[in-house]
This record gives structure tokens, C-alpha cells and sequence, in this order.
């Protein structure tokens, strides 16, 4: 396949739960055995989330803003990965931050995807620290406001 042609679009939790669980299922539970109690939580209902849908609308990425501005449950199925899906997903998120008048957006990045997020603009702070067995940093960026 030489064009990775998808789109992204808002979900919703109650609609989209299914197409939203799978990516997260496939990415977080099976390839990163993250325990499945601790992959949903009770932001999911409040939270916006975006899907990444192939061209034939298959679900291929997704990610998620709280209304607090942490972004997160990023997630990319392996074939998608390293084709922008990711960067979208991310840039999108920060949009609607923006949108919503957020300051700034804050995230818990899994060490091997520190790179990823500071060419999205983000610094490093604070320890590492263990989420689900897989080490993290937090992560913030400030959000200039009237820059969509």
C-alpha cells in the first residue's frame, strides 16, 4: 500500500464505544498487557475523543482530551504507525484544547514516545514513574491561543 490515506473525526463515547475499545484493546490489552481494569476509568464518558478511520472507515487510531486538558489513550494500530496518524490524532487534540480555551494539555507519555511529543512541542517533567508496568514521564505543552 503505497498511499495511507484516513481521516479523523470526533466520536462519541456511547456510539463509537466499540470501534473506540477496539484500538485501545488491540494497542493497550493485547500488544502492551496493560491489566484491562486499568485501561478504562470513568473519564472515557466526559472525555472527547477522536477517531483515525481508514479509507474504507475502518478504525485505525484513536486519543482522547479530558475536559481538565490531559490528553490521552493514544493509540495507533501497528501497520498505521509512523504514517502521521499519531500526529494528527495529537494535533487535533490540541486544536479542540485551544478551542475549549485551555491554556495548556498535560499527558503521562510512555517513555519510548518522548520523542514523538517534543517535536509536537512538548517538555518533559518531573521522574519517571511506572503506569500499568510501562515506564512514563509527564508531559506538558503550552497552547497559544488563535494558532489552529
Amino acid at each position: 500500500m503505497t498511499e495511507r490515506s484516513f481521516t479523523i473525526r470526533e466520536a462519541d463515547w456511547v456510539r463509537d464505544q466499540s470501534l473506540l475499545r477496539w484500538v485501545r484493546e488491540t494497542v493497550f490489552i493485547r500488544e502492551q498487557h496493560v491489566p484491562p481494569d486499568l485501561e478504562w476509568d470513568e473519564d472515557d464518558a466526559h472525555a472527547l475523543h477522536l477517531l483515525a478511520l481508514d479509507q474504507s472507515g475502518e478504525p485505525v487510531g484513536t486519543g482522547r482530551l479530558t475536559p481538565d486538558g490531559h490528553i490521552g489513550r493514544m493509540a495507533v494500530l501497528e501497520p498505521w504507525r509512523g504514517t502521521g496518524v499519531g500526529a494528527a490524532l495529537l494535533e487535533a487534540l490540541m486544536k479542540a484544547a485551544r478551542r475549549r480555551g485551555l491554556a495548556e494539555v498535560v499527558l503521562n507519555a510512555q517513555v519510548s514516545a518522548i520523542g514523538f511529543y517534543r517535536r509536537h512541542g512538548y517538555t518533559v517533567e518531573g521522574e519517571e514513574f511506572m503506569d500499568a508496568g510501562i515506564p512514563h514521564r509527564l508531559m506538558r505543552c503550552r497552547l497559544e491561543q488563535g494558532h489552529e
